[in-house]
C-alpha cells in the first residue's frame, strides 16, 4: 500500500462523501498520528472552469506491476474530467483521450476549442496523464536519480509501455463509468498504439474506438528496424518540401553545419549544458517537418541563429536565442520517458538495438549533415529517430546512458498485439490514416488495418500527423461520422 501523508489525511477528512470512492484504511483511528499506511484508490475533486468547460480532477491509486503474484508497488493516476458548461449532472457517454508520445501527457484545457470541444458536445471527456507523464508521478529528469542504478531505472520503467497503460484504463473505467459499463476511446499517435493493444486484450471495456494517426504496426519480434526504413523515404520528401518552400534556408543550415563542426570540440555548448552538434542540429526535424505550420516554425527559428554583429571586428557566433529555443524544441529535458522507451513501444518479445541509429548509418550518405553540407548539398534533418549519442550530447538524457542502453538491449518484452482477437473485433473502429504522414507510414498503417475486423479508414493527405490538433473538430467529426451512419458504406 501506498504512504501518504498526514496532510493527505487531514485532506482526506475534509472531502466530502461524493469526493471518495473504494477506500481502504488498514488501522483504525488510534493509530493516525503513527501515519499507518493508507490506500486511497480514488478520489474525485470538485468541479471548476475555463470558458465554456467544467473540469474535474481524478487521482487514483494502482500498482506499479498489474501481476497478482508480484509485490504491490504503487503509483498515482491523474486524469481529468471535462464535460461542456451546464451538462456536469447529464448522463452522457465517456471517451477515454490517450495522447501520443510515448511520454507526454495531456493537454491542459484552457478553454472549449477545437476537437475537445466537439468531443463535449456528447460526451464526458476523460483526459488522461498516462503513467509517467504530467501527474501521473512522472517520470522526470530528477525523479528517476533516485535509482540506485541503471538496472533498477530499467526495471521500473518496463511497466510505462501500452499494456500497462490500458491496464490503467481499464481501472480508471470500472471506478468512473457507471455500472463498470464500456466507454469511447480516442488514440492520437501513440494513443491510437494503445488503443489497438486495447482492442486486442480488453475489448470488454470499449464501445468504440477512434484512432488518428495512430494505427501501429504489429509484427512479431521488434519492427523498429522496419518503421524507420520505411520511414526514410518520407522524410527525405518532407526536406525537400521544405528546402523548396524556403530556398534560403539551405545555405542558412549549410553554414551553421560548417561553423559547428569547425569549432573546437565539433560543437558549441548548448545553455543547459549540453553540446549542440551538426547531427544534433538534424534532430530539430523531428517536430519540424512532420507537423503543420512545422516548416513555419522552423524557417523562423533559423531566421535569428546568428547573433548580429554590434561591434566590429566581433567573431561570428549562433546566438543564445537559438540554442535556448532548440533545447526548448526537442523538450527531452521535460518528458525524458519518450527518448528512453521510444523504440520500445514497437517490441514484442525482441531487442530493438538502436534501430533508428542502424538505419541511418545505411542511408549516411543522405543523412550525413558534414559531408552534405561540405558538398555544397542541402543538409537534410531527421524525423522521429531517438539515438544513442544523444544521450552524450543532451545534459538531461546523460545520466541515463546506461539505463538507454539496456533498454536497447532487453529481449523480453511482453505481447502489445494479439492479432487472433483483432482478426475477429466486433468493436466499431474508425481511422484517419494520414497519406503523407512522416511519424506513421502510411503502408504499415495499411497492414495492420487488414488486420482489424470492421475498421473504417479515412484516408486523406489534406492533414499531416497533427490533423486531430490542427483540424479544429473536423477529423473527430468525420470519423465518428463514419460509425453513426453519417458516412455509410461505399
Amino acid at each position: 500500500m501506498q504512504t501518504i501523508s498526514f496532510f493527505s489525511i487531514k485532506l482526506f477528512f475534509n472531502l466530502r462523501p461524493k469526493q471518495i470512492r473504494h477506500l481502504f484504511i488498514r488501522s483504525s483511528l488510534t493509530t493516525m498520528k503513527q501515519q499507518t499506511p493508507i490506500a486511497v484508490e480514488h478520489v474525485a475533486g470538485a468541479w471548476y472552469s475555463v470558458p465554456e468547460l467544467r473540469l474535474r480532477d481524478h487521482h487514483f491509486t494502482v500498482p506499479l506491476d498489474y501481476t497478482p503474484s508480484q509485490s504491490r508497488n504503487n503509483i498515482s493516476l491523474f486524469a481529468r474530467e471535462v464535460v461542456a458548461v451546464g451538462k456536469e449532472n447529464q448522463d452522457m457517454p465517456y471517451l477515454l483521450y490517450l495522447q501520443g508520445g510515448p511520454g507526454f501527457e495531456s493537454p491542459r484545457p484552457t478553454e472549449a476549442s477545437g476537437w475537445l470541444s466537439k468531443a463535449c458536445e456528447e460526451h464526458r471527456v476523460i483526459l488522461l496523464d498516462q503513467r509517467g507523464t504530467g501527474l501521473s508521478t512522472p517520470v522526470t529528469t530528477s525523479s528517476m536519480l533516485q535509482m540506485k542504478s541503471a538496472q533498477e531505472l530499467v526495471d521500473y520503467l518496463k511497466y510505462f509501455r501500452a499494456d500497462n497503460i490500458v491496464k490503467d484504463a481499464e481501472f480508471i473505467r470500472k471506478h468512473l463509468v457507471p455500472n463498470a459499463g464500456p466507454w469511447k476511446v480516442l488514440g492520437q499517435s501513440f494513443g491510437g498504439f494503445c488503443g489497438v493493444t486495447y482492442l486486442s486484450f480488453a475489448p470488454e471495456g470499449l464501445k468504440e474506438v477512434y484512432l488518428t494517426g495512430g494505427i501501429p504496426p504489429i509484427g512479431d519480434g521488434c519492427t523498429a528496424k522496419a518503421v524507420y526504413k520505411a520511414c526514410i523515404g518520407p522524410i527525405i520528401t518532407q526536406n525537400e518540401k521544405y528546402y523548396n518552400r524556403y530556398p534560403q534556408d539551405i545555405e542558412i543550415i549549410r553554414d551553421v553545419v560548417n561553423y559547428l563542426q569547425e569549432t573546437e570540440g565539433g560543437g558549441v555548448p548548448l545553455p543547459s549544458g549540453g553540446i549542440l552538434t551538426p547531427r544534433g542540429l538534424q534532430l530539430l526535424g523531428l517536430t519540424g517537418l512532420g507537423s503543420s505550420t512545422g516548416f513555419e516554425r522552423l524557417h523562423y527559428l533559423f531566421e535569428r541563429v546568428w547573433d548580429p554583429v554590434i561591434v566590429p571586428g566581433a567573431k561570428k557566433q549562433i546566438s543564445y536565442y537559438f540554442l535556448n529555443a532548440f533545447e526548448r524544441w526537442l523538450s527531452f529535458d521535460t518528458n525524458p520517458l519518450y527518448a528512453l522507451m521510444h523504440e520500445s513501444i514497437y517490441c514484442q518479445g525482441a531487442a530493438s538495438q538502436w534501430a533508428a541509429h542502424r538505419i541511418r548509418a545505411e542511408h549516411e550518405n543522405k543523412l550525413d549533415a558534414v559531408k552534405a553540407a561540405r558538398e555544397g548539398r542541402p543538409v537534410f534533418l531527421t524525423g522521429e529517430m531517438v539515438f544513442p549519442w544523444m544521450f552524450d550530447e543532451i545534459h538531461a538524457l546523460k545520466p541515463f546512458k546506461e539505463a538507454a542502453n539496456l533498454l536497447a538491449e532487453k529481449k523480453d518484452w511482453p505481447l502489445l498485439y494479439n492479432k487472433t482477437q483483432l482478426n475477429k473485433n466486433t468493436v466499431p473502429v474508425a481511422a484517419a490514416v494520414y497519406y503523407e504522414d512522416m511519424f506513421v507510414n502510411f503502408n504499415l498503417a495499411m497492414e495492420t488495418a487488414a488486420e482489424i475486423a470492421g475498421i473504417r479508414l479515412w484516408v486523406t493527405n489534406e492533414y499531416m500527423h497533427s490533423g486531430l490538433r490542427d483540424g479544429g473538430g473536423h477529423v473527430l467529426d468525420h470519423l465518428m461520422g463514419l460509425l453513426h451512419g453519417k458516412k455509410p458504406l461505399f
